[in-house]
């Protein structure tokens, strides 16, 4: 998924699609174990970055809330 897109969506979206990702991360690290080759290996590391991608934006989203909230108070 690109940036743009995930910064677009609220929290709880986000959490679920950092819970749906993860998900699908096991199933492909279940069948890495067993011996099977995924359809798409590549896959793996487009999941994690995107998983990346959303804890950054939420800790974006955190951060400016809270500079918004100290400079409501300051004034």
């Amino acid at each position: 998924m690109k940036a743009k897109e995930l910064k677009l969506m609220n929290e709880p979206d986000l959490e679920n699609k950092v819970v749906e990702l993860k998900k699908e991360l096991m199933k492909i690290n279940s069948q890495i174990a067993i011996g099977t080759i995924p359809k798409s290996p590549s896959k793996v590391r487009e999941i994690k970055r995107t998983i990346a991608k959303i804890h950054t934006i939420k800790q974006e989203k955190t951060l400016s809330k809270n500079k918004k909230e100290v400079s409501k108070r300051n004034d």
